[in-house]
C-alpha cells in the first residue's frame, strides 16, 4: 500500500499495517518526518516522479491522510486519473468535505466527526478484521473452495463484491499486490480490503473453505 502523509494518521496506518504484516511506504515531503527506516519517500505527493518511486503505479490501494482537505482533494483527482483501478481511501478533517472527496474518486473516506482520532486506525484483538474507517475493513479469508484453482484474474472479486486483493498468503510467505495470473491454491490465505457490505457480500457470493 502507498500512504501519502507521514503525520500523525499516515504513521498510524504504517504501524497497523506493519502488525498485519502488509507492506506499505510513505510519501512524506517534511525531512524531520522521515526517519531512515526505509519505509518512506522523501518529497512532494503531488509529484509523478515521487508516487512512482512510493509504487503508485503497482499499488491495490492508497491511503491519504493530510491534515488539509483540499490537498487531499486534488491528491485523490490525481490518484484516480493516474490508477483508474486504485482503492481511494481519504481523510477527511471537516465533516463537509466527505461528499467532496467522493466525488473526486475516493472510495472510502475517513472522516473525525464519524470516528473520532483516535478511532481511526483500530487493530481489531484476536481478530483476522483490521477496521481502518468505520465501515472499512481489510479481512483475512481462507481461499474460498470455489475459487480454488483459478486465477486473481479470473475471480472477478472486485466486480462482482467490491472487494480488493492486496495479498495472498501461503505458509510464512505473504505476496503483496499478486500478479492476477496467480493460481489460487487450496494452501492459501487471501487479504482483502472492503466495505462491510462487499465483504458479507464476498462471503455470500463465495462462501470460505
Amino acid at each position: 500500500m502507498v500512504i501519502l502523509g507521514g503525520g500523525r494518521v499516515g504513521r498510524a496506518a504504517g504501524r497497523t499495517l506493519e502488525a498485519q504484516g502488509i507492506d506499505y511506504l510513505i510519501v512524506e515531503q517534511l525531512p524531520e518526518r522521515v526517519p531512515n527506516t526505509g519505509k518512506y519517500v522523501l518529497g512532494n505527493a503531488a509529484e509523478f516522479e515521487i508516487l512512482s518511486q512510493a509504487g503508485i503505479m503497482e499499488a491495490p490501494t492508497v491511503i491519504i491522510t493530510t491534515h488539509d482537505d483540499e490537498t487531499n482533494i486534488y491528491l485523490t483527482i490525481y490518484c484516480r486519473r493516474l490508477r483508474p483501478d486504485i482503492e481511494i481511501i481519504g481523510r477527511a478533517t471537516l465533516e463537509r468535505n466527505v461528499a467532496t472527496l467522493h466525488r473526486a474518486g475516493a472510495d472510502f473516506v475517513m472522516s473525525y466527526a464519524s470516528m473520532g482520532a483516535n478511532a481511526i486506525f483500530n487493530l481489531l484483538e484476536r481478530s483476522d478484521i483490521l477496521m481502518v474507517d468505520e465501515g472499512l475493513d481489510v479481512f483475512k479469508v481462507k481461499i474460498p473452495v470455489s475459487l480454488v484453482g483459478k486465477s486473481l484474474a479470473n475471480s472477478s472479486i472486485r466486480r462482482e463484491t467490491g472487494c480488493t486483493v492486496i495479498a495472498l498468503a501461503n505458509h510464512d510467505h505473504m505476496e503483496i499486490n499478486p500478479d492476477p495470473a496467480l493460481m489460487l491454491s487450496a494452501d492459501m490465505e487471501m487479504i482483502l480490503i472492503g466495505s462491510v457490505e462487499a465483504e458479507n457480500l464476498f462471503l455470500k457470493r463465495y462462501g470460505t473453505s
